[in-house]
């Protein structure tokens, strides 16, 4: 079982608009209401996969008793820990005349530390069950930084590996608890590293397995990092590798980095050698971006994808 912790989780809301007009009044063609938040994300793509999947969280008031419903009728499996704020709410809108999107995303509900303490409690209960922890997304308000970091070394002293997707301080924290996994995108890894860095071929590349090193070194076992369109380059013990999609995908591009971090989870509990991960899950993350919504992926266009992938060693970078 792999255990899903989405500590902000969210009702996730996309609409689609012909040629959205920022002055005016817009007509989405297509609305889309989902359990939603990158934990959530990355638990749907699970499922599609067949993998077992627990989800654990924080919700709270009308939005959170409708994002529980919501992951139940998805056949999701989920156990959230009650708290007393309302769960909060995103909205992506996605503009039919260039395929764009701009996401908007409403701050979480305040945590306390009783709240965080009864989670932690299920949390550690459900390690018992679990191959693996993925934790994902952003810490709501209330929680310190290191509460990823936290669950991490529960989750070690548990022999339950665990992949992080995050980003600033918790992200700079939860990688010095040496998770096994971890999966910045490009602007998350430059601010960590405190300087610009560039997904192009040429100059960029050095640079960013030079920050993803630097964050290896920190901690993290194994640093993928999402460069978009350009696909991932991963710094691991074994090697570099970069992995490739055979061309850009216009559409939806949120949720597409969930289902990267779904899909290296997946690889990794399924013992797959490197290069086998990072096809597999450049393959989903790209499949995700073509789909309407956050969370989706079509199986048909995954299974394409998944033998137009590039994938080489970038040992000499």
């Amino acid at each position: 079982m792999i255990v899903v912790v989405c500590l902000n989780p969210a009702l996730d809301i996309t609409h689609h608009v012909p040629q959205v007009d920022w002055t005016g009044v817009n007509r989405p063609s297509q609305v889309h209401a989902r359990p939603g938040g990158k934990g959530l994300n990355v638990a749907r793509t699970l499922r599609a996969l067949q993998a077992e999947v627990l989800v654990l969280g924080l919700a709270g008031g009308v939005t959170g008793a409708g994002v529980a419903a919501g992951l139940g009728e998805l056949g999701v499996p989920c156990a959230f820990t009650p708290i007393g704020g309302q769960t909060r709410r995103t909205f992506t809108v996605v503009d039919g005349r260039g395929g764009g999107a701009a996401l908007f995303s409403e701050p979480g509900p305040a945590v306390g530390a009783d709240e965080f303490g009864e989670f932690r409690v299920q949390y550690e209960k459900a390690l018992a069950g679990a191959a693996a922890v993925v934790l994902s997304g952003s810490l709501p308000p209330g929680l310190p930084a290191g509460s990823y970091a936290t669950l991490i070394e529960l989750a070690a002293a548990a022999g339950v590996p665990a992949v992080l997707d995050a980003h600033g301080a918790a992200l700079r924290r939860g990688a010095a608890a040496h998770p096994a996994i971890v999966k910045p995108n490009l602007a998350e890894l430059a601010e960590l590293a405190g300087r610009p860095l560039s997904s192009s071929a040429g100059d960029g590349r050095p640079a960013v397995a030079a920050a993803a090193g630097e964050l290896r070194a920190a901690g993290a076992r194994a640093v993928v990092v999402s460069l978009g369109a350009a696909g991932l380059l991963a710094v691991t013990a074994e090697g570099t590798w970069a992995a490739r999609p055979p061309a850009p995908v216009a559409g939806n591009a949120t949720g597409a980095g969930d289902a990267v971090t779904a899909g290296l989870a997946h690889g990794l509990v399924l013992g797959w050698p490197w290069p086998q991960r990072l096809a597999h899950a450049v393959s989903l993350g790209t499949a995700a971006a073509a789909a309407p919504a956050a969370g989706e992926f079509s199986a048909a266009d995954y299974a394409r994808l998944l033998g137009q992938v590039t994938v080489e060693p970038a040992g000499d970078l």
